[in-house]
């Protein structure tokens, strides 16, 4: 890290009080003497933020990623992944602060921003290096898939389940109907994944995660594979085309038969978290993982 670090500011416009959010926020910027640059969606937003900044104070996320050393999101998870997936590949951070529900990925929150700021200045937190995938149109390679959390290959509006085939480095797996597949990284392992009863994986472990969604089957379950593996999904509906969403908010439509090639993604991403908490308190925290809730109930 440099001397003086230069952070990015994006913030979701649709968040309550976001800009008096974000001018509390440089405030202490400026008050700290650190130079930061704003993402270009809040030009609209500019007669309202504390300073009256010129244009060059703009710029998209992904000029953020050779511009600024750090970049800091103001919204939930689901800006937070926005904004990684236009920082994927560069070495510039991340991290977020959460004005959303759960906040998993955007551990930061609203009473810990003085403090944040501190650990700004000093350079005082921790750099996880997330892994991602990447995937492909095996007919057509010409549009990648990526996820940072998870690719979901689903049946869409299509009231009927769709039929998947899979294979792992070309060796048959199985075949079976379901309402779709749940492709996560360890990241994603807390997401949607979750909710599909698979397993939590810590970050720091390289797999990825096959969780079937609504399964034709009671002996299908989930199952964990090694990063290094290429996973195949080949697809069949009834109807022309099946969906296709990467963590939740890039959609591809593809004719079917299709088959899909899955591999962990050569650009990780990296997100910031401080050093005074760590992932089993995370998931204490935000999940009430392991913890007996019936306890709170009991007089």
């Amino acid at each position: 890290m440099k001397n003086n670090l230069r952070v990015g500011v994006v913030g979701n416009i649709y968040k309550k009080e976001i800009i008096k959010i974000i001018n509390t926020f440089l405030e202490l910027l400026n008050i700290n003497k650190i130079e930061f640059l704003l993402s270009d969606n809040l030009i609209d937003k500019r007669s309202e933020l504390v300073g009256n900044y010129s244009l060059d104070k703009f710029c998209s996320i992904k000029e953020m990623s050779e511009k600024t050393d750090l970049v800091i999101s103001f919204g939930g998870d689901g800006t937070m992944l926005s904004s990684a997936y236009e920082l994927r590949g560069s070495q510039t951070p991340m991290l977020g602060i959460n004005l959303g529900k759960l906040g998993f990925l955007a551990e930061y929150d609203l009473d810990s921003v003085a403090e944040l700021v501190k650990e700004i200045k000093e350079q005082k937190f921790v750099i996880d290096e997330r892994m991602a995938l990447s995937g492909f149109n095996v007919d057509d390679r010409s549009e990648e898939l990526y996820g940072i959390n998870d690719i979901v290959i689903e049946k869409g509006k299509w009231p009927k389940m769709i039929e998947l085939t899979i294979k792992v480095d070309n060796d048959y797996v199985t075949t079976f109907s379901a309402d779709g597949l749940i492709i996560a990284t360890p990241t994603g392992s807390t997401g949607y994944s979750l909710s599909t009863g698979g397993p939590i994986v810590n970050p720091k472990i390289k797999a990825i995660t096959l969780c079937p969604i609504s399964p034709h089957t009671l002996t299908m379950r989930p199952l964990v594979l090694s990063s290094k593996q290429k996973i195949e999904v080949e697809v069949r509906s009834s109807v022309e085309k099946v969906q296709v969403n990467c963590d939740g908010q890039r959609v591809y439509y593809y004719d079917t038969p299709v088959t899909l090639e899955i591999v962990k993604s050569d650009k990780p991403i990296r997100l910031v978290h401080s050093n005074k908490t760590n992932y089993f308190e995370i998931l204490r925290n935000k999940l009430f993982w392991g913890l007996d809730v019936r306890k709170n109930n009991m007089k």
